[in-house]
């Protein structure tokens, strides 16, 4: 099942934004037409970077009305899960591959009244969800490898997204993914079953915030 280009979201990755002005972006991008923001935060243990983490994500919802799409690249998520809802996270996204208790952590998060995702890297298998859709909002899968912005994308990630795209089926689960979108491979992520497309450099590094959301909307209506 594909998507149509009025069912997608746009949910921009602040990982690609200037980290000294990440008020002023944040506020720009509701106006620029972003639907979502991704917030991807990293502790140097599950992924060799160090972003940030919920003192950051409180002060940010200050600057945006928008959701915040929270992906934590962390080991053992479920000590600060309460800690980004009460930042004001609206999503949170956890890796399966950092999750002992993956059917305990979901429901943590559900809980809270948050959305809960579970992300897979891209070699692990979508078979590590069975057990679990039942109880999720969002996949998220990796088309790089996570812990740095800018890489280029995986290309066995579309079959990857058909693959998951099948096993969801009927159940109301957002499938988003996650490296290296460009305009120019956007339209094969969602004809392979994607609805969520999350652009850093795409769109941060772009001349024009604004230009960069349309042209991967444009791109898609193709």
């Amino acid at each position: 099942m594909s998507n149509t280009q009025s069912d997608v979201i746009i949910a921009p990755s602040i990982l690609s934004a200037d980290f000294a002005f990440l008020g002023e972006a944040l506020a720009q991008l509701k106006t620029a037409g972003a639907d979502w923001v991704h917030i991807d935060v990293m502790d140097g243990l599950f992924v060799p970077n160090l972003t940030i983490g919920p003192a950051v994500v409180a002060d940010l919802k200050k600057h945006s009305d928008l959701p915040f799409d929270v992906h934590l690249m962390i080991e053992k998520p479920e000590r600060y899960l309460q800690s980004f809802k009460e930042a004001g996270a609206d999503i949170i996204t956890v890796h399966v591959e950092a999750c002992r208790h993956l059917h305990r952590t979901i429901h943590t998060i559900r809980n809270l009244g948050c959305k809960a995702g579970v992300s897979l890297n891209p070699a692990s298998l979508p078979q590590c969800l069975d057990y679990v859709l039942d109880d999720l909002d969002l996949i998220l899968l990796m088309s790089v490898n996570p812990g740095f912005g800018g890489q280029k994308f995986i290309p066995a990630t579309l079959e990857k997204i058909k693959a998951v795209r099948a096993m969801i089926g009927n159940r109301k689960i957002t499938l988003e993914v996650d490296g290296g979108i460009t305009p120019q491979n956007a339209p094969d992520v969602i004809s392979a079953g994607a609805s969520v497309l999350v652009a850093g450099s795409a769109v941060f590094k772009a001349p024009n915030m604004t230009d960069a959301i349309a042209s991967l909307r444009k791109r898609i209506r193709q």
